[in-house]
């Protein structure tokens, strides 16, 4: 019987994969975070009335590995899912070797711990299209890596160096890029439900760069199922893409929150200066996951707003109280 580990639970995708697997399968679930689990209303799972095949257990990569390692000895998990990581791009400018200390050095000595391990049938690694850098035309899954911050070449050296351990010793990795992940319950900095949250406190939004950025915006549930469908059917050391079939730019976004909250665009933005490494666009191609996988994206992104803006006022009481910033730890 599979059993399914999540690590980075708390994260706004390893939550809702938590849920997805709770929903999908009666396989056991467990969840692993650097963090005591968060609160309820940012957790899927936590609406669901029957956890009994769920467990959370704290334990962060860096501080903890030995005891990580051996309690997944005594667990085995037969399928890892990580989505631990230092994942903000800008903040990586200051920091560049908290990024490389998790997203890399850590995730070295955990995969060069499990490659012997033969409890584990599948792992799958959450990179990022950061990693391109900033492209042009159809990117695939072959288009090599152009990092452009410190936070893309962290990721882009961890996909390395799963690579290796797969070529030299068959490690079962699977890596996916998903593009720009929304939805109910994500960090309240990110760009949606942060227009949510300012309009509602009556402050504008930056708009860096005028938002001429072009990003994939795709649901967590899609990225959640495609994932799933990546463990059961994905070949392992190949790299797949999860994302829309077209872009979109920020501003354009932001207008499309305004709309859903009554607000009127002019009166809710400021334009800001552009980012330092912002890569102009974000389009890559998943013709590959549509294919093998039968994957295909069913949520649309105003049918996604409308349920973050729906989910922002049911837990206004909450989120109002709550920090709106990001809030570095090491």
């Amino acid at each position: 019987m599979p059993k399914y580990c999540v690590i980075g639970s708390n994260s706004f995708s390893g939550q809702d994969l938590v849920d997805f697997l709770l929903e999908e399968t009666d396989d056991p679930v467990i969840g692993v975070s650097r963090s005591a689990e968060a609160p309820s209303f940012m957790l899927r799972y936590r609406e669901r009335q029957d956890l009994s095949q769920f467990s959370f257990h704290q334990f962060d990569l860096n501080k903890d590995m030995d005891a990580l390692l051996a309690f997944l000895d005594r667990e085995k998990p037969t399928h890892i899912i990580n989505f631990a990581a230092q994942s903000e791009v800008a903040p990586s400018w200051e920091n560049p070797d908290h990024w490389f200390q998790t997203n890399t050095v850590a995730l070295a000595k955990f995969v060069n711990h499990m490659r012997h391990q033969d409890y584990l049938e599948r792992y799958l690694h959450i990179s990022s299209p950061e990693a391109y850098g900033n492209c042009t035309g159809i990117v695939t899954e072959a288009t090599l890596d152009n990092p452009s911050t410190p936070y893309a070449a962290s990721k882009s050296a961890a996909d390395m160096i799963n690579s290796v351990y797969h070529k030299q010793y068959g490690f079962p990795v699977l890596t996916v890029r998903g593009t720009n992940v929304y939805g109910a319950r994500q960090q309240l900095f990110k760009i949606i439900p942060r227009t949510a949250i300012y309009i509602r406190l009556g402050k504008r939004i930056q708009l860096h760069g005028g938002g001429s950025a072009v990003k994939s915006y795709i649901h967590i549930r899609d990225i959640s199922r495609g994932e799933l469908a990546l463990l059961k059917d994905g070949v392992t050391g190949e790299r797949y893409h999860l994302s829309p079939a077209e872009g979109i730019s920020v501003r354009e976004v932001v207008a499309s929150v305004c709309r859903h909250t009554g607000a009127r665009f002019e009166d809710s933005i400021d334009i800001a200066p552009e980012r330092p490494g912002q890569d102009a666009a974000y389009v890559i191609d998943s013709t590959k996951a549509r294919d093998a996988l039968g994957w295909d994206p069913k949520i649309s992104l105003d049918e996604g707003i409308e349920e973050m803006v729906a989910w922002v006022d049911l837990n206004w009481d909450l989120i109002g109280e709550a920090p709106l910033g990001y809030i570095h730890k090491p």
